[in-house]
């Protein structure tokens, strides 16, 4: 029997159980918070995707003593290109040729032959820049109304040549021949559709007369 004026051992035990009831809410949620930090810390992770390298311009393949030839949807040549090496660039798609000699047929037939050091070709090869020593020479030939066209040759150091546009551009001095005129520029701009041709900067020329008499 429990002695007078104390609490007997049943309500002891029933007092704390109920001391702990009150903060077992608080308890648990403190667990729960324990294992989810030790769960996210000890979970694996993703391995990171690793992100594509830029591409350089390095070539991806090389050619030596070779030629490239385009078709139009006719079956017709359209341009020929030899090289003695050929290296190609993934990131610009260029055809970087040494030594190059050009042969580019218009729809008319008319034949158009370049030439220098160094071409750099787009893919498809309608758009050639030549560096070094550059020629450009159009054959004589018949225009859409039946006029004689005088032979034309263009020279310089660089000449951007516009195959299928028939078209030559440059921003560096050149020479040009037409039959037996002769000019010197800092720059052109011909079309040889339109028969336009547009010399730029310092312009020195010499003019035959188509009715000279030969001596």
């Amino acid at each position: 029997m429990a002695a007078a004026g104390r609490p007997s051992p049943g309500k002891l035990i029933r007092a704390g159980w109920d001391r702990i009831a009150v903060y077992l809410p608080a308890i648990l949620m403190g667990a729960i918070a324990l294992g989810s930090y030790w769960l996210v810390r000890n979970a694996p992770t993703l391995a990171d995707v690793p992100t594509p390298a830029a591409p350089t311009h390095e070539p991806d393949n090389f050619m030596r003593r070779f030629s490239v030839r385009t078709f139009d949807m006719n079956g017709r040549l359209k341009s020929e290109i030899h090289g003695t090496e050929g290296r190609h660039y993934p990131d610009t798609d260029t055809l970087e040729i040494d030594q190059p000699r050009i042969r580019s047929f218009s729809a008319r037939g008319e034949l158009t032959v370049a030439s220098a050091r160094l071409a750099i070709s787009n893919a498809d090869g309608s758009e050639v820049q030549l560096v070094g020593s550059a020629v450009v020479r159009r054959e004589p030939g018949t225009g859409a109304g039946g006029e004689q066209r005088a032979r034309l040759e263009i020279r310089g150091e660089f000449l951007h040549a516009f195959l299928d546009a028939e078209k030559v551009k440059s921003n560096k001095p050149v020479e040009l021949i037409r039959g037996d005129d002769h000019f010197t520029s800092d720059g052109l701009d011909y079309d040889h559709t339109d028969q336009v041709l547009e010399l730029k900067g310092r312009v020195r020329g010499v003019i035959t007369p188509r009715n000279a008499q030969q001596p």
